[in-house]
């Protein structure tokens, strides 16, 4: 029996989500090809794969052409479901990147200390973070893509805030491990003097006295995320 084929899979799917697992529906190619952004051809073609291998059958009226797809091709279908729904169920539930500890300009302490911030980091995180972050430089691109990656994900939202003096940006914050010992949040700042190559780090305690680390020191830090929902 020929297996199903990938380049088909985003056919039969959209065939599903027409109403096509148990009626005969009608469909022309050139819809078809809309709808998973290929030419009425490739459309056209992975139809008549389909037919032959057994996954759809179709019948004509004229010019008209309805189609349905077959026990087997939604016997496929379910077992392709049920595997990509195992390994996202299973799959970590964190983000994890590495790099070196950097000195920073000093700023973390001040900002850590406003009251506007440190309040609600008492509310929403549960503590007033040590007086300063940690700064750590990612190692590989791999780890700053990840980085920019975060905002797929929910964050715990500090909301920026104006005193006499100035207006301070919001602080997005999500949930971290640093070398699986110290809790901590790892924060995006809506205003930074960073690029994405460095990441910021929180805590209820000094970071570098608590795991003893100096500049250049190396750090795996894993961030606990979950999809959005909606």
């Amino acid at each position: 029996m020929p297996e199903l084929k990938l380049q088909h899979l985003l056919t039969l799917a959209e065939l599903f989500s027409k109403g096509a697992r148990y009626n005969f529906i009608p469909i022309t190619t050139s819809s078809l090809g809309r709808s998973i952004r290929k030419s009425q051809q490739a459309a056209s073609k992975h139809l008549l794969e389909l037919e032959s291998d057994g996954y759809v059958e179709r019948i004509r009226s004229g010019t008209r052409v309805s189609v349905r797809i077959t026990t087997k091709g939604q016997a496929e279908m379910t077992k392709i479901f049920s595997v990509l729904k195992s390994s996202l169920e299973t799959s970590p539930s964190y983000v994890e990147f590495r790099g070196s500890i950097v000195s920073g300009m000093g700023e973390g302490a001040y900002y850590m200390s406003l009251k506007g911030y440190a309040k609600q980091f008492k509310s929403k995180l549960g503590y007033i973070p040590f007086p300063g972050t940690l700064n750590v430089k990612l190692k590989d691109k791999e780890f700053i893509e990840a980085k920019r990656s975060l905002e797929a994900y929910p964050a715990i939202m500090v909301n920026g805030f104006s005193d006499d003096r100035r207006t301070y940006g919001w602080v997005k914050c999500y949930p971290a491990r640093i070398n699986n010992k110290v809790d901590a949040a790892l924060i995006l700042l809506e205003r930074t003097h960073h690029d994405d190559s460095v990441i910021e780090l929180i805590s209820k305690e000094s970071i570098k006295k608590t795991l003893r680390l100096s500049a250049g020191s190396q750090v795996t830090i894993r961030v606990n995320v979950k999809p959005k929902s909606g």
